[in-house]
């Protein structure tokens, strides 16, 4: 649709049913303003052409912290706070970027070269992007795009992901007719990051953001991980579902999250594989006094142990999400929590033990929820949130407690939307 005919069809009814699965609530008026902001914004900067609208959202983690690149289970939700995007084709092949005062560099996609001064960057996504699905035997082609995000870089639910999907989802509309399935668009943006952002991340976050809902995943075989979506709400169970963001800078702590999946692989190769999902709890206490000794990093052993159980629980969790069973699903969550914070440490960086701000709000949550409810560290951990299933009986002074602590913009109230990354016109 042309500028004009994008602008009608915003302010009909036509738009209305899935801008209400978007949003999961009825503030239609509000969320359609913000498009149409957002439209206006990126026919100024671009002019006319073919526009396209792309939403892509956060996602929950549930159960499996730090699970998903040894080759585990986890436990995830897309949710109703997203990016969106109106975006169009160019004839330059070069992809333009701007999200609010945030201006990325175009991106020339004749030169899809890792850059080394493009590490950790916006730019070195959408070239990672390009050259993966372009490798991959897809088209791709140059676009001009405008977001708006409510998909906060710090607040843990994987700003990065969202960046990423959403990025694959323009080459896969303009370019290749919707071709691309959510499973490889997920591989495309973990691809990315990997390689030319210089972040080793699992595939936990794109997946959950491309397929969307609430949804189960297996990366026994991360080439084709076993996926499964099941219907469920802490609404219908009287919680509501609540980010803290305990404003923590997590943007230089990407050597952090590294030492996870590098000190648990220097334990698998003593357990004899790549991965510890190709091993077993017990092959480690059998061999542990040797691993210690050989590994000579404790911190490495207690991450392994971690993810063994973390992994087994991930399978309750998604079993009690199939029976429909919210005192189990949050028993496990609470003691996912625990096991995040005693053995895998990532609830603060080892080098800054005057800054626990998620270790404080796990603590306010403790204190106030007592044995109601469930918490936990949210994500890669080290800064940024924490997740509650709140009473909701209890909801109230729940936001009045941790806006005490770290002021009045820190919450995050969240719900389950029914699908992922999705190009809407």
């Amino acid at each position: 649709m042309n500028y004009l005919e994008l602008k009608e069809y915003i302010k009909s009814e036509q738009i209305d049913e899935i801008l209400s699965k978007i949003i999961c609530s009825d503030k239609l008026e509000e969320e359609k303003n913000r498009y149409l902001k957002l439209l206006d914004e990126a026919h100024e900067l671009y002019g006319d052409g073919d526009y396209h609208i792309i939403s892509s959202p956060g996602r929950s983690e549930i159960g499996g912290n730090h699970t998903d690149h040894q080759h585990g289970h986890v436990l995830a939700a897309s949710l109703n706070i997203d990016n969106i995007a109106i975006v169009k084709p160019n004839n330059d092949n070069i992809v333009r970027y701007k999200d609010g005062s945030f201006k990325t560099k175009p991106v020339d996609l004749d030169d899809l070269k890792v850059h080394e001064n493009e590490l950790n960057t916006s730019e070195s996504l959408i070239r990672g992007i390009a050259y993966r699905i372009d490798e991959l035997g897809y088209k791709i082609g140059g676009f001009d795009m405008a977001c708006n995000s409510k998909v906060l870089v710090g607040s843990g639910i994987s700003s990065s992901a969202c960046f990423e999907v959403m990025i694959v989802e323009a080459f896969n509309c303009l370019y290749n007719n919707e071709k691309i399935e959510a499973a490889e668009r997920a591989k495309i943006g973990q691809y990315a990051e990997n390689f030319y952002f210089g972040k080793p991340s699992g595939l936990l976050d794109q997946t959950a953001i491309s397929v969307g809902g609430f949804v189960a995943i297996d990366f026994r075989d991360p080439e084709k991980p076993e996926i499964e979506n099941y219907e469920f709400s802490f609404a219908d169970h009287g919680y509501d579902l609540i980010l803290v963001n305990t404003k923590g800078d997590h943007s230089d702590l990407s050597h952090e999250y590294a030492a996870v999946t590098i000190e648990i692989k220097e334990v698998a190769k003593q357990l004899g594989v790549n991965f510890l999902a190709d091993s077993s709890k017990q092959e480690l206490f059998q061999n542990l006094a040797n691993i210690r000794k050989v590994v000579n990093n404790d911190r490495a052993v207690l991450r392994s142990i971690h993810f063994f159980n973390e992994d087994e629980r991930a399978v309750l969790e998604k079993e009690a999400v199939r029976n429909n069973d919210v005192d189990s699903l949050l028993k496990l969550i609470k003691e996912s929590g625990r096991s995040s914070f005693e053995y895998l440490q990532n609830v603060y960086p080892a080098s800054r033990v005057n800054s626990q701000s998620l270790a404080i709000a796990l603590a306010v949550a403790d204190t106030y929820l007592g044995d109601r409810g469930a918490y936990r560290v949210h994500g890669g951990g080290f800064e940024g949130t924490i997740q509650a299933v709140v009473p909701k009986d209890m909801t109230q002074g729940f936001r009045e407690v941790m806006k005490s602590v770290f002021g009045d913009d820190c919450l995050l109230e969240v719900k389950v939307r029914p699908f992922g990354t999705k190009t809407i016109i």
